[in-house]
């Protein structure tokens, strides 16, 4: 796999009725399992841009992880360096950091062992009790951002 490394866009189903019933919730301030909605600015329009979000805690610290690649949220945050997430009327802000390809896998593990069930497929057939080398094998693909409250 390239870094630039694709992963199949969400389907219908989940544009159309998962996605906005999830983010419909966490603006409602019901977080399904963690769910925030993530709003980063556009890297042209500076327009907010909003999807639901699986965030991560690990050892008191937070992440944001891709499970589907180089998305445009991935390429915004990016960009931007900041973002904010939202549930119910809440909204924190904050800074974000990328994690580098090499330490990536204790994270994607975790992230697995949450969330297997709805990104699995994303993760080309390693799991969360896979070994540690197939987690460095499949890092560059699945970007890692630590985020930090303003």
């Amino acid at each position: 796999m390239s870094a630039d490394v694709q992963f199949p866009r969400a389907g219908w189903f989940t544009r159309n009725v998962t996605n906005p019933i999830v983010a419909g919730m966490a603006r409602a301030g019901i977080s399904i399992a963690g769910v925030r909605v993530l709003e980063v600015p556009g890297r042209s329009s500076r327009q907010p841009w909003r999807t639901p979000v699986n965030v991560l805690t690990v050892n008191g610290e937070r992440y944001l992880i891709a499970p589907r690649g180089q998305t445009q949220w991935v390429r915004n945050l990016r960009a931007s360096g900041r973002g904010r997430l939202l549930v119910g009327r809440r909204a924190e802000s904050f800074t974000a950091t990328e994690v580098p390809d090499g330490e990536r896998a204790p994270f994607l593990r975790a992230y697995l062992k949450r969330w297997k069930f709805a990104v699995g497929r994303f993760f080309d057939g390693v799991g969360p009790d896979s070994p540690q080398a197939e987690f460095h094998r499949i890092a560059h693909g699945h970007p890692v951002f630590r985020i930090t409250p303003d």
